[in-house]
């Protein structure tokens, strides 16, 4: 049987063949801070609005702007640590939101997500999704940063069985199984990164806290 380090290394192989950006970080707090990080050294994700040079009503003049800014949604952190981010990212300029991410038109720049499990073999995520607002940080974003305590990593999907059936149970379960950046290749046989989902998947592993 492979000791949790084992498990992460393992881990750690699968996810970067499939083109994800792995780290380890020392607890929830360090990851919190790398995503910020990140997102401030990104470009903003920009809506390409037309006419806000124009005159225009209240609301109109309220979209220009928020195209300005960039965005991270956070929508399943516990409340301690969400009154942290927010604290950091109010003083660094980035809206952060954790609801209603079908407001925010112009675009996502991070979508922050907690792992439930994952897969060494394949490194693969496993993130209970029957929130929609968890749903859409994971398929949205530009970035899509996934936070994984590697005490729950197990090194086949048939090792999770069992926590598996659990998650489905009751109505609306939805479960998504993420392996790596979003692809395709559909068109003239040339692989595309971001087509369906987020340009870039980090996954941080972290000790637990």
């Amino acid at each position: 049987m492979l000791s949790s380090d084992q498990l992460a290394h393992q881990f750690e192989s699968g996810a970067r063949t499939v083109s994800a950006v792995v780290g380890r970080v020392a607890g929830l707090a360090q990851a919190l801070k790398y995503t910020v990080d990140l997102c401030i050294r990104k470009e903003a994700c920009e809506l390409l609005a037309s006419g806000c040079e124009q005159p225009l009503s209240i609301e109109a003049d309220r979209l220009c702007d928020l195209k300005q800014q960039k965005v991270m949604a956070a929508p399943n952190l516990p409340v301690d640590h969400w009154s942290t981010l927010k604290e950091t990212c109010d003083q660094r300029g980035i809206v952060l939101t954790d609801q209603s991410l079908r407001r925010h038109l112009a675009g996502i720049d991070i979508g922050l997500t907690l792992a439930d499990y994952g897969i060494a073999e394949t490194g693969t995520l496993v993130i209970d999704s029957r929130s929609e607002a968890v749903r859409l940080a994971s398929m949205i974003s530009e970035i899509h940063v996934a936070l994984l305590p590697i005490s729950r990593i197990r090194a086949t999907a048939d090792q999770l069985t069992s926590e598996l059936r659990g998650m489905m149970e009751g109505a609306a379960a939805y479960l998504s199984f993420i392996t790596g950046a979003s692809r395709t290749a559909d068109i003239e046989r040339v692989l595309a990164i971001g087509v369906h989902g987020p340009l870039e998947f980090h996954i941080l592993l972290m000790e637990d806290d």
